[in-house]
């Protein structure tokens, strides 16, 4: 039997602008910075890493900013938000003020599935959500940034439940239960709610069937992947067998040096990674200055020079500043 998949590992997106991002992700939203790398695969574009107080897996928010994108569209067949995690449901009424004061667009605090939850947009149009841990049961959340803006008692810890519209509901059903060993937990109306693992909101995803909307396009302000957790390399290779036994086409094993993947496009405008846990962010810089430089994969290193001229700088400084808790 297949290990199960421990929860959501991170979510990678499209961005307009890696300052502006980096911006909001900081001054906004209090989510620490943990890795200011570029794409493997596209070495012009920066790939930035937003998470919890030490980048831990399953907290961890990233992002693209390919040169010259045009704005993508909602619709069907798209992960299309994606949600974090706070301590308590007098956590969202915080951001509720926070919001409403730093001029973020939110949709007020709602109800779903039981859970209290706030929806919101960034500059991008990008969809978001905050969604409570008051009565949350299952895998733990993470850490908040210490020395962020952010009062400890109201910041983001991690990553919620990833939400999917999708035109084929059937299918999508079966590849999440017969595949991914997800189960389907909840119902309401055109939503529906499935776990894994220990469950909670840190390993949820929610699929909307939409047969109306257009397909989604890809393209800033719209999500790339979504990433699920694996302990190790030993269970990563269970995982991309199964897929090969299965007839599921899979990138095979990848190296990203701060964690093992596999890709696998589970419907059209669906890609899902899985990802180790480890090494994690912390082995090639220090704590104090996670995210402060250019941060290469050693493969990537002997390019340093070329790479430096081809992303623009970005000062994302932060250990010699103070954030004001407000």
């Amino acid at each position: 039997m297949t290990t199960q998949l421990k929860g959501l590992h991170h979510v990678t997106a499209i961005t307009s602008s890696a300052e502006e991002n980096y911006k909001f992700f900081t001054n906004v939203l209090g989510m620490r910075l943990v890795k200011k790398t570029v794409n493997q695969d596209d070495i012009q574009t920066y790939h930035l890493f937003f998470a919890d107080d030490v980048g831990s897996a399953g907290t961890d928010m990233t992002f693209f900013d390919f040169p010259g994108i045009p704005k993508g569209t909602h619709g069907t067949n798209e992960i299309y938000r994606t949600a974090f995690r706070v301590p308590t449901d007098a956590a969202l009424d915080y951001w509720v003020k926070r919001f409403d004061r730093l001029d973020v667009k939110h949709e007020g605090i709602q109800e779903q599935f039981g859970v209290k939850v706030l929806s919101f947009v960034d500059f991008d149009d990008q969809y978001y959500q905050l969604i409570s841990d008051e009565n949350n049961k299952g895998i733990a959340s993470g850490t908040p940034w210490q020395k962020g803006p952010i009062p400890l008692e109201y910041a983001i810890t991690g990553l919620g439940p990833i939400h999917i519209r999708i035109a084929d509901f059937a299918y999508m059903k079966e590849v999440l239960e017969k595949v991914f060993l997800f189960n389907e937990i909840a119902q309401e109306g055109d939503l529906h709610l499935f776990d894994m693992g220990e469950g909670g909101n840190g390993a949820q995803v929610i699929i909307e069937e939409n047969t109306t909307l257009p397909p989604g396009r890809q393209g800033f302000g719209t999500v790339h992947h979504a990433a699920f957790r694996v302990e190790d390399k030993a269970v990563l290779e269970e995982w991309i067998e199964r897929f090969d036994q299965i007839g599921l086409r899979s990138s095979g094993f990848v190296d990203r040096f701060f964690f093992k993947s596999t890709y696998t496009r589970v419907a059209p405008g669906i890609l899902f990674e899985l990802a180790t846990d480890g090494p994690g962010f912390m082995g090639d810089e220090p704590y104090e200055t996670l995210g402060e430089k250019l941060s290469l994969p050693p493969f990537l290193e002997p390019q340093r020079e070329q790479i430096e001229k081809l992303v623009r700088p970005i000062d994302t400084v932060r250990s010699t500043k103070e954030f004001t808790k407000e």
